[in-house]
């Protein structure tokens, strides 16, 4: 895995631009740790940050192909093709010739082969640009379902683009201007395609390539959702996920570094991680690695709250016994998520604030650690979106609500009825925003675009409409933070359930399937029944955990309070000085109750973020 920039300029010689192109690329140095690269010419300026995990000796980027002597094109990429051996024979075949053993290599040469269409080929996680020498042009190009970031800038005569907004931030062509929409993005839990937090940036759509020449901009579709007729009945459905996920975690074991999996106890996590040690077992005699994350005493004096039924340490350490895995738990302490240098990282490499708090900190510090053991890490993300796991799936009320279901659901918490992370904000700039008008003018523009099958029945129409926008709204927040807070550390975060075969199959299986005995996930959970241990296959859903610790929420309310006692915090204004005076006066008793304190991670990070970013509000 990969950071890249870059800069086209048609009215401008880049030559002399070298040092912002290495500012650009700098930012990203968490993405690739083990090399750094850099290629300018006249009108075109590239950069590269490299954490080798393909062909580590000849995988250096910028990647150049020459022809008679003379370069014709040159790349640079971020991902993983799991299909580049197959890809690669079919190539040699059509007369290209290898000088690396890189799927970087073979991506090259598929755009040289087939030009932008070789993003239909092309099977994985990337985020690629090339520079075509022949025609002049730029070709941008993002995986099917956005799991690898790629946003840009249009210029007068051209485009900055990069990994992260940091790269672009960096050139002073852009400022960090957020106005209205941004946000809007900001605070949403549903988020747009495209549309990035910061005024003049945009965001590559996932399954898009984007062509950038002298006569202007090219954005072409390559990949979309489609509906189709689901021809297999109920076995043969679940025959079909188990084949599926067994081709899926082979194609992506592969590695020349040390891999790993995330094993949470659940489902989705436990059914991929037995799947890699049947593999690994077959093809080499070794044993997966698998990491579990929790808290001191976590487990011991874990309290249920609306969402977490049960902690995560016992069934992954039950998994890992089952699979014979070299486990590995790794523990965090309260100090661990309250030391402040930490929790900025965590902001810089989100390059904006979320409502996540301790969830995204422990997330930080477990990939921080992984990467000691590992540079590839395969992770249960995804499952819940196309094989149901959501518990407001299956609720009438809320699919009824006529918005996001899960947005329905915040508002009905208890800890968050004005929405998530919303509360101690200036109640001028929210009904500025407008978040309801905003989400449902958003849900129907989504549930517009949702394709539907001849024939559907009501229910199965409904559930159809919740699976597109669960992919196309909801997951895309998941996959970026899962990116930036692994990448951070220049590990690879592989998601097997991500790949776009399987989730075209399930988004067209019936729903009367995907539920068949009454229970969320049920064609996973039949598919890998014979892998995981039953106390697993009957768990109920529970999602990353939080501290319990109450030192963490003190913490917190001794942060806010140390922020409104500061005249010259920049988030001041922003802020409902009688909410935040309320939520002193009235700390809570339960420490658990993380979706309440969600409002404070919230202020906080705006208020560090305003700072550290130097923002500018246009609103």
């Amino acid at each position: 895995m990969c950071g890249i920039a870059g800069w086209v300029d048609f009215g401008r010689d880049l030559t002399r631009e070298r040092p912002t192109l290495q500012a650009m690329t700098d930012t990203l140095a968490n993405r690739g740790v083990d090399d750094q690269g850099l290629w300018v010419r006249g009108d075109v300026a590239l950069g590269h940050t490299r954490t080798a995990v393909i062909d580590p000796a000849g995988g250096a980027q910028p990647l150049t192909v020459e022809e008679d002597g003379r370069p014709v094109a040159v790349i640079v990429y971020n991902g993983e093709v799991y299909n580049f051996k197959q890809l690669r024979t079919e190539l040699q075949a059509r007369g290209q010739r290898f000088r690396t053993r890189s799927d970087t290599e073979v991506v090259l040469r598929s755009y040289l082969e087939w030009g932008p269409d070789c993003a239909k080929r092309l099977e994985g996680i990337f985020a690629f640009a090339v520079w075509d020498l022949r025609r002049e042009e730029l070709v941008l190009v993002r995986d099917r379902l956005g799991v690898k970031p790629l946003f840009y800038t249009r210029l007068p005569e051209g485009i900055l683009f990069g990994s992260e907004p940091k790269a672009l931030l960096a050139n002073p062509l852009v400022r960090p201007v957020v106005a209205v929409e941004g946000l809007q993005e900001l605070f949403a839990t549903a988020k747009k395609p495209g549309q990035s937090v910061f005024r003049d940036m945009r965001a590559l759509l996932p399954g898009h390539t984007l062509t950038v020449g002298r006569g202007g901009v090219v954005d072409r579709t390559y990949w979309t959702l489609e509906a189709r007729p689901h021809t297999d009945d109920l076995d043969g459905t679940i025959t079909k996920v188990r084949s599926l996920l067994e081709d899926i975690v082979l194609r992506e074991l592969e590695a020349d570094v040390p891999l790993c999996t995330a094993l949470s106890g659940g489902v989705d996590s436990s059914a991929i991680t037995a799947i890699a040690a049947k593999w690994r077992r077959e093809l080499d005699g070794e044993r997966v690695r698998t990491f579990v994350t929790t808290f001191d005493d976590y487990a011991r004096n874990f309290q249920p709250d609306d969402v977490r039924f049960s902690p995560d340490e016992p069934y992954a350490a039950e998994v890992a016994r089952h699979l014979g895995s070299d486990h590995v738990k790794i523990m965090l302490n309260t100090q661990d998520l309250m030391d402040p240098q930490t929790r900025l990282a965590v902001l810089l490499a989100q390059d904006m604030p979320t409502t996540l708090g301790d969830m995204d900190t422990s997330n930080y510090l477990t990939s921080r650690q992984i990467k000691t053991h590992s540079t590839v890490a395969l992770a249960g993300e995804v499952a819940d979106e196309i094989f149901g796991g959501y518990n407001w799936m299956y609720n009438p009320d809320l699919l009824d609500a006529d918005v996001f279901p899960w947005v329905a659901n915040e508002t009905r918490q208890q800890g968050s009825p004005t929405g998530q992370g919303r509360r101690l904000f200036d109640q001028g700039l929210m009904r500025k925003l407008d978040m309801n008008h905003y989400y449902a003018d958003h849900y129907r523009q989504a549930l517009a675009e949702a394709p539907h099958q001849d024939g559907e029945d009501a229910k199965e129409r409904r559930m159809r409409s919740v699976g597109y926008v669960t992919l196309t709204r909801w997951l895309p927040m998941l996959l970026d933070r899962d990116d930036r807070l692994s990448m951070a550390h220049g590990l690879e975060l592989r998601v097997p359930y991500a790949d776009h075969r399987l989730v075209e199959y399930m988004y067209n299986t019936p729903w009367s399937f995907k539920t068949f005995d009454g229970r969320e996930k049920s064609i996973l959970r039949a598919a890998v029944r014979d892998l995981v241990p039953p106390s697993v296959l009957e768990r109920t859903k529970s999602p990353w955990p939080v501290t319990q610790d109450p030192a963490y929420t003190k913490m917190l309310h001794d942060e806010l309070s140390a922020l409104v006692a500061d005249p010259s915090s920049p988030a001041l204004p922003f802020l409902d000085t009688d909410a935040v005076r309320h939520t002193l006066d009235h700390p809570s008793s339960i420490a658990h109750e993380w979706v309440s304190r969600m409002h404070i991670e919230m202020a906080l990070q705006f208020n560090t973020w305003l700072r550290h970013y130097n923002v500018e509000l246009a609103i």
